[in-house]
Parts: C-alpha cells; structure tokens; sequence
C-alpha cells in the first residue's frame, strides 16, 4: 500500500466532476487500499479519490471510534437516492483544505445506494456523523466543497488565503 500526496485547495482538479468506475478490478482494489493508507495516515475520516488525483467516482470512509478498531467502508459510484427532511449542522473539516473547519448543515439522514469493493450493489442508511460524512465525500466527486455552503466572504478569504500559500510554495 502507498500513501498517496493529498490534492491541496486551490488545485483546479478539485473542482471537476468525477467520471463513474466502470469495472473493478485489482488496479481499482489498489487504489482503494491506497485511500485507505492515505486517510487513517492523515489521519481523516473520508477521503474521496479526486483528493489524491484521481477524478473517479471513489470514496473511502471509517467513521468508527479508536476503541473500536478500523471498520473501513468503501463507495464504488456512490448516489444519494434519500435525504431527510430533518437537518443537522457538524463542524466539517477537509484533508484537501486542512486546519480550516467551518459548521455546515445538511441532511440529518441520507440513503446511498453504491457498489461495495467487490463490486457488489450496497444501500446504506446513514445518519449522524456517517451521513454527513457520506455528503461531504459524495460532494467532492460532484466538485463541491464544504466551504461552498458558507457565506462568500468566508469562503473567498479561506481561498485566498490557500492560494497564497499555493503561490509561496510553489516559489520556494
């Protein structure tokens, strides 16, 4: 497995809408595994594939707490075909935005309907931090962030700021 470089805000490929997976084979078993390298090394909760290049409909997500141990889940074509009526609001946060965290409300419950790692079709009921999870890891394969649901001002100084850093960097 192999750690994979996080794609940083303001990266353009952040933006873009991910292409459906078509088959799954070993080379997406491999990137799947790799996520999950990524994320728990981050350390994140989610992670979705264009957070590391790679503009496919994948995401990887473990919600579980320490004491539990790993329960990696994985959402092949991930598509929310429920969301409640009922919101909730979690201070969200981004590897691909990281040490920003802003309240978001969403939908306190959602049903997705995916395909699982072995390509089997999967419909998961999620509420509480694993439904704003699924939102937030569904949004980036749509091209969304999480800094799109707060007020402009906010999100063009946390964009300013990130693309500061991009250009400092980049001159180094």
């Amino acid at each position: 497995m192999t750690i994979k470089p996080l794609i940083i805000l303001p990266d353009p490929l952040l933006r873009e809408v991910s292409t459906p997976i078509e088959r799954v084979d070993s080379d997406l078993e491999r990137l799947i595994d790799d996520m999950l390298e990524t994320m728990y090394d981050a350390p994140g909760i989610g992670l979705a594939a264009v957070q590391v290049g790679v503009t496919r409909r994948l995401l990887v997500i473990d919600v579980s707490k320490e004491d539990d141990g790993k329960q990696p889940l994985v959402f092949i074509n991930p598509e929310i075909i429920a969301s409640s009526e009922d919101r909730s609001v979690y201070e969200e946060g981004c590897l691909s935005i990281p040490d920003y965290y802003a309240e978001v409300e969403r939908p306190a419950s959602v049903t997705v309907k995916s395909l699982d790692r072995h390509g089997k079709e999967q419909v998961t009921e999620a509420n509480g931090l694993l439904a704003t999870c699924l939102q937030h890891e569904i949004d980036h394969l749509d091209g969304k962030l999480f800094i799109d649901y707060i007020s402009r001002l906010k999100r063009e100084m946390v964009i300013r700021k990130f693309t500061k850093a991009a250009k400092s960097k980049a001159a180094l």
